[in-house]
């Protein structure tokens, strides 16, 4: 399927979603948001991969929300039309701001690890991105901008209730108040992102074989791993280890375990099942 925003392929069990308008600095105009979520549905829905990876061409990630597509004050051809546009309905603006969080909320909830590579700026709406992925690579070149507040408006797609339990607070705050870029190197410092590559070519090997590894694991523990990590980052630790329990006593499989073992011994590849389609996919 051809998208607007995207490309996507899929091989030896891992996706890969690369931003696809270097033109616009991969700007995230309306058919983002739209296509985003529904790509992500159908490899997670459909069970196709067991990684994900997500990196951008040009020279930059992203440059943020694409506002001169969405319209705004002064969009109208004539100056009734102008005023109207500038009026902002309470309602229509948190519908519209929910569609637009669930886009990054669909990179947590799905069941497979979401990979992201970035080069060059990610700015705004790409930090709110990323942070909603589980692990983040960066090339030496990259930074990382809070730039709502360059703007005149706060943050609201995701950055502040992710990165706060990413990064220590202090950090979030002078990011968020100053709007100054943060570095790879500084990123990498405070724990951002996981690794820094001289470039993008290296990024991308890189992180393809951190996905291959991902990939040759047994899909439900990752799954069951992604499902955790998640669960305790939002609750107690009394919670978080009875959850666990629950959740090995209902999934544990120990044919899946007996063929992690056996592999290693064998040293081979483990044969293990993919994860069931969900009920909702087409």
């Amino acid at each position: 399927m051809a998208y607007e925003s995207f490309s996507v392929e899929i091989d030896d069990r891992i996706a890969h979603i690369a931003l696809t308008r270097p033109h616009k600095r991969n700007s995230m105009n309306p058919a983002f948001w739209r296509e985003l979520p529904e790509i992500i549905a159908d490899i997670d829905g459909n069970a196709k991969a067991r990684a994900i990876v997500i990196s951008s061409t040009g020279p930059h990630f992203s440059s943020g929300m694409d506002l001169a597509s969405f319209g705004g004050p002064g969009a109208g051809t004539d100056e009734a039309a102008a005023r109207k546009a500038s009026i902002r309905h309470g309602a229509s603006f948190y519908d519209g701001t929910s569609h637009l969080q669930r886009a990054f909320s669909c990179l947590e909830e799905c069941r497979i690890p979401v990979l992201v590579a970035v080069q060059g700026g990610c700015i705004g709406g790409g930090v709110d991105m990323i942070s909603a992925c589980d692990m983040r690579y960066a090339t030496e070149d990259a930074y990382f901008t809070i730039f709502e507040i360059n703007i005149g408006m706060t943050a609201d797609v995701g950055t502040f209730p992710r990165l706060v339990k990413l990064l220590p607070e202090g950090i979030v705050r002078e990011l968020a108040y100053t709007g100054r870029r943060m570095s790879a190197a500084e990123a990498k410092e405070v724990g951002l992102v996981n690794r820094v590559f001289q470039d993008q070519e290296a990024m991308l090997a890189g992180v393809f074989d951190v996905a291959r590894e991902i990939a040759a694991k047994p899909p439900l523990a990752v799954y069951g791993c992604k499902r955790m990590i998640n669960y305790a980052r939002d609750h107690s630790t009394a919670d978080g280890l009875d959850y666990i329990a629950i959740w090995n006593a209902s999934f544990l499989q120990s044919a899946e375990m007996q063929e992690a073992m056996l592999a290693k011994r064998q040293n081979r590849p483990g044969e293990f099942v993919d994860l069931p389609k969900k009920r909702s996919a087409a």
